[in-house]
């Protein structure tokens, strides 16, 4: 027996099936991934009503992945505490709030705050970041990088389902409408939120770690581990990148003269395919070493990207750069999310993987920013394309020194 399957925890034992779990898991994720993702479709009215630039809408989002990322590890931990199912409700709560309220913002700064501030730490409480914690604790380990592969998968299949709904109900019935029905469907979480509630830290504080590690010594053990360091900066080009697109690519595409319908349809092919991505980075992530392929999804999206920029825009091209991106998408989920149980276990890892995950909305924070700015500047994306491809080579060689197994903690529990 190998030293990782000595020193795997037990899960939390659960009253339900995993199966059941991991289900309501992925009905959570496509509901509160879906409405966010689509929100690129709303740019081109709302900029249109208002008569405002593109850095003012690139600066709102740029807030709500940031409010996300910092509102992270606090639900992380918070879950880890007192278990996910006071976090998600909570969560859902301000996400809808954000959503319904964003449809009345009529300045910069209210969209900012609803849009941004709110929606951003809603998200931090509901998104599948959440679900991810919670199969972490409740699914068997043999099946967890297959879990952690459904819920991103999930989460894929809400941004191709509500990529064309938001596109076809905000040419219909206008993005305020639209927004408001998006908040309201987020209250469907609620009772889905009993399935995948992790039990408070009294019943789990065995599972992985210390018996009696603490919150900071946690963290002062994993940013004292190289590679979880190496793996939290791989990440924010992973935040970087697909903030950028998610947001900028149908004006991108409506830019470069095609239909807007072209570029919500080739950003619906990124989410099914990633359902293919996902799940597939979570088969192979229990086959093969996990840096292993989170090399060749920061190395692959640079060279997709170099492709697509470099032929001319075409409905065809934007199909494909969507279908290619989607395999790529969140599939660095999996393997981020499982090397970090490998590492520390499943005590604290809601806070971790949150920590992971910060890095992951700063790099979005970073790239819309200059996004918007760069856009505005210069009329056109095209230097925002070569910084996602640099950044993609850089992260390729970030993760490959990652060594896959966990952490000695003999020096830690002679101090304690």
């Amino acid at each position: 027996m190998s030293a990782a399957t000595q020193t795997t925890p037990a899960p939390t034992k659960s009253r339900l099936p995993p199966e059941l779990v991991i289900v309501a898991g992925c009905m959570i994720a496509v509901l509160t991934f879906g409405p966010r993702s689509a929100l690129g479709v709303f740019q081109l009215p709302i900029l249109a009503e208002y008569g405002w630039g593109s850095n003012v809408f690139s600066f709102a989002m740029a807030m709500q992945y940031l409010m996300w990322g910092i509102g992270q590890p606090f639900s992380g931990a918070m879950a880890d505490r007192y278990g996910s199912f006071r976090v998600l409700t909570i969560g859902t709560l301000l996400y809808g709030a954000g959503l319904v309220m964003m449809s009345y913002s009529t300045t910069p700064t209210s969209f900012s705050l609803t849009s941004g501030v709110l929606m951003g730490f809603g998200l931090s409480g509901c998104s599948f970041n959440l679900v991810i914690g919670a199969l972490g604790k409740l699914v068997p380990p043999h099946m967890r990088s297959m879990a952690f592969g459904l819920g991103t998968a999930a989460g894929s299949f809400g941004q191709f389902l509500f990529s064309p709904i938001a596109g076809m109900m905000v040419g219909g019935v206008g993005w305020h409408t639209t927004a408001v029905v998006f908040g309201v469907l987020m209250l469907a979480v609620l009772p889905l939120a009993h399935f995948v509630s992790s039990p408070p830290m009294s019943e789990t504080d065995a599972v992985g770690g210390p018996p009696q590690q603490s919150i900071k010594q946690a963290l002062s053990e994993a940013f004292a581990h190289r590679s979880y360091v190496l793996l939290v900066l791989g990440f924010f080009t992973c935040g970087f990148q697909l903030a950028f697109v998610t947001i900028h690519f149908q004006k991108y595409v409506v830019e470069a003269g095609l239909a807007p319908e072209v570029g919500y349809w080739a950003f619906a092919l990124v989410g099914i395919f990633n359902i293919m991505g996902s799940l597939s980075a979570g088969w192979l992530g229990t086959r093969m070493p996990r840096r292993w392929i989170l090399s060749f999804i920061y190395l692959s999206r640079a060279l997709v990207t170099v492709v697509f920029i470099s032929m001319p825009a075409t409905s065809w091209s934007a199909y494909i750069f969507g279908a290619l991106t989607g395999l790529l998408w969140l599939s660095t989920v999996p393997p981020t999310s499982s090397l970090i149980t490998v590492m520390f276990g499943t005590r604290y890892f809601s806070m971790l993987y949150g920590f992971a995950f910060f890095s992951h909305q700063v790099g979005g924070f970073v790239g819309l920013l200059l996004s918007g700015t760069i856009r505005e500047a210069t009329g056109s994306y095209y230097a925002m394309w070569w910084i996602s491809i640099a950044l993609g080579v850089v992260s390729a060689l970030i993760n490959l020194p990652i060594v896959e197994k966990p952490i000695a903690r003999e020096a830690l529990a002679a101090a304690t």
